[in-house]
C-alpha cells in the first residue's frame, strides 16, 4: 500500500553519425545493476548474425569535480543490430531491453556524480530511438527464491487442501504482486490485466454457455444410455470407447472443449454402470491430453506453437504437423493404455463402493446445498427460498441416513437397468438440440477453418463467443441468469490468478543469462517442457519456450533445424500436462465440471495416476525421437 505503481517514462533521443551519444542519468542506482530498454528501428537478437548495422550500448560514471569531470566506463558494450539506413522510418518499432552489470561501481555520498548511458552507431545516418530505464531492477538471485517460495507454498495449500484452490490462487497471486511492490516493481492494473490470457478465458467462458445450454436438452444423459446399450453395460468395453472417442474428439477440438462435452457423459456412464467417476475421470482426462497433441488446434499449447511466425516460415503446416506427431502419439496411447489396464486389473478397483441410490442422494444432497448457498439474504422472498432449500437438504439427509443402514441397492440386470434408464433419461427438448447442435457444429467448423492462415485471424476465443452469443439468441428464454449460474466461476478465476503467478515464473526464468537458456534448451528441451508443465500451466509455459527454440534455431553457431525443436515441444508441453492437476487448462476444467456434479478429486488423487504416465509417455517420445533422428542422418 506504501509503493506506488512503477511507471517508465520514455525518453526521445537522436544518435548522431559518426560520433556517441551520452544519456545523463541523475538517479544513482540501488545496487550495481542497471536496466535499460530501448525502442526503435532495431532487429530481433537473433538476427545480430545477419546485420553489419550495429548499435553500441555502455555505461559511464561521471564524477564532477569543479571545474574538473572524472569519467570511467563500468558496464561492457550492449550490440544492438540495427536494419539499413532505407529502413528507418519504414519498419515497425522494435523494443529490446538490457540489464547492465556494473563494475567498480561505489558511491560516496558526499561525492556530486551521475551516471550516463553512452549510445553511437555505424550507420551513415541519424537514429531516432525511444529509452526507458529503471535504477532500482529487481535482483535476479532473489527473485528466482521468492517465485519458488510462491510456487511452493501454492501447491502446499492445494496438495493439502488448506482453502479451495481458486482462494489459494488469488491469494498467492496477490502475494507475488506484494512481493513486486515490496521490490519497488509494483506492476500498473492495465499491466497485470495484460499477463491474464483473455483468449484462453473468453474460450472457457463460451464454451461453458454453450455446454450449459446444451445439457438443457438432455442429450447427455441420453448417451449414456446410448453407449450403455451399445457396450451391454461391460465395464472395459464402455471405458475404452469412452478413452477412445475423448482422444479422437480431441485431436478436432481443443481439448477444453472435449472435456466440457465429455465430462457430464462420463459421470453419467459411470453412475449407470456402478463404476467410481473419479479413475474413469482421469483415465479419459489422460487420453484427451494425448489426443490433443496430434494437431495444430487439439491442444492449447499446440496453438501456440502452430501460430508462431518463425515456425510458420521454417514450412509446418497442419499436414506436416500431424505426420510427425502422429506416429510418436500412437505409441504413447498404446503405452498408457497398456498402463492402465495393469494399474486397475481388478476391475472391483474401479467400482464404487456404495450402492447408487445412495450416490444419487448424495449428490442431490450436494445440490440442494449449494443453491441455498447462493441464494442471498438480502429480501424476505430470498430468505424464504434458502430457508425452503435448507429444510430440503435435511430431509434428504435423512433419507440418505436410511438407506446408507438398510444398503439398499440396485439391481444387476442388465434389460431392467435399460429399459428403466431408457424411461427416466429421453431428450427432453428436441427442438433446442437441433439449435444447440447447429450451433456447436457451426463453431466446431470454425474451430476448423482457424488452421487456414488466410481465415484464422479472428481467434478461438472470439470464435466461441460467436457461437455463445447465437446460442443465447436462439435459446429465446427470460431465465438467462440460469445459463450464467452454471458457469464455473470458480474455474474461470482460477485460471486468472493462475495467470498472474505464471506470468511472474515465467519473467524470472526468462531472466536467466541466454547462455545457460540455450545450454538446457539443448540438452533437455523434451524433459524441461514436459516436467515444467506437470506443474505450471503448459499455456505460459510453451509461450516462453517457443521463444527458447527460435532462439536456437537461429543461432548460425548451433546449426540447429527448428523443426525437431518444435515437435520436442510439443510432445513435452502437451504430455507433461498429464503430470499433475495443474498441467494442462482441460485437467482444471474437467475437476471443475466434475465437482459441480458432486465428484472432487484432489490434486495427489490426479498425481498418483497421471505422473507415472507422464513419465512413461515422455521415454517413449525421447526414444521415438531418437530413433527418426538416427534414421534421418542414415538417409
Amino acid at each position: 500500500m506504501a509503493k506506488h505503481v512503477t511507471v517508465r517514462e520514455n525518453h526521445q533521443v537522436s544518435i548522431p553519425k559518426n560520433t556517441s551519444k551520452g544519456y545523463i542519468i541523475s538517479e544513482i542506482p540501488s545496487h550495481d545493476k542497471l536496466w535499460v530498454r530501448l525502442g526503435g528501428a532495431l532487429l530481433p537478437p537473433y538476427y545480430s548474425n545477419l546485420s553489419t548495422h550495429s548499435l553500441q550500448v555502455w555505461v559511464q560514471f561521471i564524477i564532477l569535480l569543479n571545474p574538473l569531470m572524472y569519467v570511467q566506463n563500468i558496464s561492457s558494450v550492449w550490440r544492438v543490430p540495427l536494419v539499413t539506413e532505407n529502413l528507418i522510418g519504414v519498419v515497425p518499432e522494435v523494443r529490446q531491453k538490457h540489464e547492465f552489470k556494473l563494475a567498480n561501481f561505489t558511491v560516496d555520498p558526499y561525492t556530486n556524480c551521475i551516471l550516463r548511458v553512452n549510445m553511437k552507431t555505424n550507420l551513415k545516418t541519424n537514429l531516432p530511438l525511444s529509452l526507458s530505464y529503471n535504477v532500482q531492477p529487481i535482483n535476479m538471485d532473489d527473485g528466482i527464491v521468492y517465485a519458488a517460495l510462491v510456487l511452493v507454498l501454492l501447491y502446499i495449500l492445494i496438495i493439502f487442501e488448506v482453502i479451495h484452490r481458486t482462494l489459494a490462487a488469488m491469494l498467492i497471486s496477490t502475494m507475488s504482486i506484494a512481493i513486486l511492490a515490496a521490490l519497488n516493481a509494483r506492476p500498473s492494473l492495465e499491466e497485470v490485466v495484460s499477463w491474464i490470457d483473455i483468449e484462453t478465458l473468453l474460450l472457457l467462458f463460451s464454451m461453458m454457455t454453450l455446454v450449459s445450454i446444451f445439457s438443457e436438452t438432455g442429450i447427455f444423459d441420453y448417451t449414456a444410455v446410448l453407449a450403455y446399450k451399445l457396450t451391454s453395460g461391460r465395464e472395459w468395453p464402455l471405458i475404452n470407447s469412452l478413452c477412445f472417442l475423448t482422444a479422437l474428439l480431441s485431436c478436432f477440438l481443443d481439448n477444453v472443449t472435449t472435456g466440457l462435452l465429455m465430462t457430464p457423459i462420463t459421470i453419467r456412464l459411470c453412475e449407470v454402470t456402478k463404476l467410481d467417476p473419479i479413475p474413469v475421470l482421469i483415465s479419459m482426462i489422460i487420453f484427451s491430453n494425448i489426443g490433443g497433441a496430434i494437431t495444430p488446434i487439439g491442444d492449447p499449447p499446440n496453438v501456440i506453437i502452430a501460430s508462431n511466425p518463425d515456425v510458420i516460415k521454417s514450412g509446418i503446416n497442419f499436414s506436416s504437423f500431424i505426420l510427425h506427431m502422429g506416429l510418436g502419439v500412437i505409441l504413447v496411447s498404446i503405452f498408457t493404455y497398456l498402463h492402465l489396464r495393469y494399474l486397475y486389473r481388478n476391475v472391483r478397483n474401479l467400482r464404487s463402493s456404495e450402492p447408487q441410490e445412495v450416490l444419487e442422494l448424495k449428490r442431490e444432497i450436494a445440490v440442494w446445498q449449494r443453491a441455498a448457498a447462493c441464494m442471498s439474504s438480502y429480501s424476505k422472498d430470498e430468505e424464504v427460498v434458502k430457508e425452503t432449500l435448507k429444510k430440503r437438504s435435511t430431509r434428504l439427509i435423512g433419507k440418505l441416513n436410511t438407506r446408507t443402514r438398510t444398503h439398499m441397492s440396485q439391481g444387476d440386470n442388465y434389460n431392467d437397468n435399460l429399459e428403466d434408464l431408457q424411461k427416466r433419461y429421453p431428450i427432453r427438448d428436441k427442438p433446442l438440440l437441433i439449435k444447440s447442435g447447429c450451433t456447436l457444429i457451426f463453431v466446431i467448423t470454425l474451430f476448423f477453418l482457424h488452421s487456414i492462415p488466410e481465415i484464422g485471424r479472428l481467434g478461438l476465443g472470439w470464435t466461441s463467443l460467436l457461437g455463445a452469443l447465437l446460442l443465447l439468441l436462439l435459446y429465446d428464454r427470460g431465465d438467462i441468469e440460469s445459463v450464467f449460474s452454471r458457469v464455473e466461476w470458480s474455474t474461470l478465476l482460477f485460471f486468472g490468478a493462475l495467470f498472474v503467478i505464471m506470468e511472474q515464473t515465467q519473467h524470472v526464468i526468462m531472466s536467466v543469462e541466454q547462455e545457460s537458456r540455450l545450454a538446457v534448451a539443448i540438452l533437455l528441451i523434451l524433459w524441461v517442457s514436459a516436467i515444467a508443465s506437470a506443474f505450471v500451466d503448459n499455456i505460459p509455459l510453451t509461450t516462453m519456450m517457443i521463444k527458447v527454440a527460435t532462439v536456437l534455431a537461429d543461432d548460425a553457431e548451433l546449426q540447429l533445424p527448428l523443426q525437431p525443436l518444435v515437435w520436442a515441444l510439443s510432445f513435452g508441453a502437451c504430455f507433461g500436462g498429464n503430470g499433475t492437476l495443474f498441467g494442462s487448462s482441460s485437467n482444471i476444467v474437467c475437476a471443475g465440471v466434475a465437482e459441480q456434479h458432486g465428484y472432487r478429486f484432489t490434486f495427489m488423487q490426479f498425481m498418483k495416476i497421471g505422473f507415472p504416465i507422464m513419465i512413461t509417455s515422455v521415454v517413449v517420445v525421447s526414444f521415438y525421437l531418437m530413433l527418426v533422428h538416427v534414421v534421418l542422418q542414415w538417409h
